[in-house]
C-alpha cells in the first residue's frame, strides 16, 4: 500500500523533489554555505552530526511538506538517522507524506573521455537491502559529463542502466543521474548525443519497468519533452547544477513537465545564524519559487 501510494504521488501530483543528499566529500563546502566553517568540528563524526542537524532542521519546518515537495533525496548517514525520535524515511512519509530516495553511488571515478563515470559499488546489493527495510522507495546515481564525446557518453548511460537494472530487480525505483557539467565547452551537443542514447537505453527496458531520470536543465527548451511523454519515466527532474536558484528557476519554467531536484539552489540563503522565524521564511519562499517552476 505504501509503495503504491508513493508511486502515485510521484506520477501524478505537482511539486518537487529536494535533494538533501551531499555526501563526504561535499559535506564541508554544505556546512560551510550554512555558516559552519570548518574548523567546527573535529572529525567526520562530529562533521556528520552537524549536517544532520541542519537537514532535520530542513526536514521539520513547517513549510517543509507533501503539498509541494515529492519527495526527498537522503544520504545512507541521513537515512541511518532519526528525526524527532522516528527513522528518517518514515518521518519523511509518515509525517509529511514525502517520498523517500537514498543517494546509492560512492562517488565519481577520474575523468576518462571527457566523463566521470561511477565509482565500483560492491556493497551495492546489502545497501538496497537496508534500505528497504528502512522503507525507502527509489534511489539516485550521479555520474557526471565534462565534454560532447560520444564514446563517454554511451559509457555513462551503459553504466547508469546497467545499474538500474539491479535496482529495479530488488523493487526500488532508480533515479538516473548523468549530469552535465553546465561549463561543458559544447553543452547542447552533450545533451544531444545523452538523449540519444537515453533514449535506446529507455526503448529497451522490460515490460513493466520505469525509471526516474535527474537531467541538467538543457540548453533548448522542452529539450527532454520525450523524456516527459514516455511510458517508461515516472518522472523527469532537473538538477540545478551550479546554477543559482534564480537562474535554475528561470531555466525550469521554460521545460514544461520537468521538475526540480535541487539541492544547492533550494538551500541558497539559509544560515545556522538566523532565528527559526527567520529560517522559516527563508526556506518558505524557496520552496514556492522552485515549485511554481516546476508546474509553470
Amino acid at each position: 500500500m505504501r509503495t503504491s501510494e508513493q508511486m502515485q504521488k510521484m506520477k501524478t501530483q505537482p511539486g518537487f523533489i529536494a535533494a538533501l543528499d551531499q555526501s563526504g566529500g561535499s559535506t564541508p563546502h554544505a556546512l560551510a554555505l550554512y555558516g559552519i566553517k570548518d574548523h567546527a568540528w573535529k572529525d567526520d563524526d562530529e562533521m556528520f552530526d552537524l549536517v544532520h542537524q541542519m537537514r532535520s532542521r530542513v526536514i521539520t519546518s513547517p513549510s517543509f511538506t507533501g503539498e509541494r515537495i515529492l519527495g526527498a533525496i537522503l544520504f545512507e548517514d541521513t537515512m541511518d538517522r532519526d528525526i524527532e525520535g522516528q527513522p528518517t524515511a518514515d518521518y519523511l512519509w509518515d509525517v509529511k507524506r514525502i517520498v523517500p530516495f537514498l543517494k546509492v553511488d560512492k562517488g565519481l571515478q577520474p575523468e576518462e573521455r571527457g566523463v566521470q563515470l561511477m565509482k565500483p559499488m560492491p556493497e551495492l546489493a546489502a545497501l538496497l537491502d537496508k534500505g528497504k527495510t528502512k522503507h525507502i522507495f527509489g534511489t539516485k546515481m550521479r555520474s557526471v559529463i565534462q565534454r560532447a564525446s560520444p564514446a563517454g557518453i554511451m559509457n555513462v548511460v551503459h553504466q547508469q542502466f546497467e545499474v538500474a537494472g539491479r535496482i529495479l530487480d530488488t523493487g526500488l525505483v532508480p533515479i538516473i543521474e548523468p549530469e552535465v557539467d553546465i561549463h561543458c565547452p559544447e553543452k547542447a551537443k552533450a545533451e544531444a548525443l545523452l538523449k540519444e542514447a537515453i533514449l535506446e537505453k529507455l526503448n529497451g527496458l522490460p515490460a513493466g519497468q520505469q525509471v526516474m531520470l535527474k537531467l541538467t536543465l538543457p540548453e533548448q527548451s522542452d529539450f527532454y519533452a520525450d523524456f516527459v511523454r514516455h511510458p517508461k519515466v515516472v518522472r523527469v527532474l532537473a538538477l540545478s547544477g551550479g546554477y543559482t536558484q534564480e537562474e535554475a528557476d528561470a531555466r525550469l519554467r521554460k521545460n514544461h513537465g520537468v521538475v526540480a531536484s535541487f539541492s544547492r539552489a533550494l538551500l541558497e540563503g539559509l544560515s545556522v545564524h538566523q532565528t527559526d522565524a527567520e529560517f522559516n521564511a527563508m526556506l518558505d519562499a524557496s520552496i514556492q519559487r522552485i515549485y511554481e517552476a516546476s508546474i509553470t
